[in-house]
């Protein structure tokens, strides 16, 4: 990671808080939907907030 500024650590910090919470929204929503149409949408969204996650580690964590 090398040296980063106070500011620039505590920003960091604030988006990957963010980030969890937003994951966390879309799993509930994800699997409390039953169509597969919304679930595709979701899953969209996920991969543009985490794209290194794949389905089963979203689903995983919690």
């Amino acid at each position: 990671m090398g040296k980063m500024s106070p500011k620039r650590r505590s920003i960091e910090i604030r988006q990957k808080k963010k980030r969890r919470a937003k994951l966390q929204k879309l799993r509930q929503r994800y699997l409390s939907e039953k169509q597969s149409k919304e679930r595709d949408e979701i899953w969209a969204k996920v991969t543009k907030i985490a794209p290194w996650l794949s389905l089963k580690e979203f689903l995983a964590k919690k």
